[in-house]
């Protein structure tokens, strides 16, 4: 029967003393992964917190709860893996306050989605974000089209800032409404102004088949013009 307060068992957990040195390496190793692995994930993984300071959040939420609930695991190599930990992030604060690169790889960087009332489509392929999801996000902020929309960005922390036309300067614009945008079709029924339904450009087409001049795809949903409601 083990005795309670074993004093090499409860800090060390009768390992040697140079398993300090695996702790480190293992903590070192194991916090470059969290960081790749939520670098990975994209801005929409880890929602108003950085990637940054989701691995420290998650890091040390699993150092500080093991020594707690179990008993082989010591806490001098979980206080540690603390040591470690904080090292690390202060190497990492430095780093990107040194460099914009670095920073730009560990927080992300603000990228324009729409640019006045259009998709701007090479930045919206690089970020992990599905259309239905950024039409969610849209909806939210009461916008019915993007012609209501002068820009839109993705910040750092998977936010999405917004800026409007004023009402006098909304022009026509693909639906997001679902009812609407429902409706796209490579077929135009009647003569009138569409919107592409990849890249968003607007158009003045007869009835028949066209391609977007911008991207050169084929769908359209028939535009609209309304003002926001605020």
């Amino acid at each position: 029967m083990k005795e309670i307060f074993e004093w090499n068992r409860l800090f060390f957990n009768n390992l040697p003393e140079a398993f300090i040195l695996e702790v480190i390496f293992r903590s070192t190793v194991m916090f470059t992964i969290l960081l790749l692995t939520l670098k990975l994930a994209g801005k929409r993984g880890v929602k108003q917190l950085s990637i940054f300071e989701t691995v420290i959040i998650i890091a040390l939420g699993s150092a500080a709860g093991d020594p707690m609930f179990y008993e082989d695991v010591g806490i001098i190599p979980a206080a540690i893996v603390f040591s470690t930990i904080i090292i690390l992030y202060r190497t990492v604060t430095w780093l990107t306050g040194k460099s914009k690169k670095f920073e730009e790889f560990i927080e992300g960087k603000t990228e324009c989605l729409i640019n006045n009332g259009k998709f701007s489509v090479s930045s919206f392929k690089k970020e992990s974000l599905a259309q239905d999801e950024f039409f969610s996000e849209l909806r939210v902020k009461s916008i019915e089209h993007l012609g209501q929309v002068k820009h839109a960005f993705i910040e750092p922390s998977g936010e999405i800032s917004v800026y409007y036309y004023p009402d006098e300067e909304v022009k026509y614009g693909l639906p997001i409404l679902p009812s609407l945008f429902s409706e796209k079709s490579k077929i135009i029924q009647t003569d009138g102004i569409y919107a592409c339904s990849f890249c968003g450009h607007t158009q003045e087409l007869t009835k028949g088949t066209a391609n977007c001049e911008v991207c050169k795809k084929e769908e359209w949903v028939l535009a609209i013009k309304t003002l926001r409601i605020t």
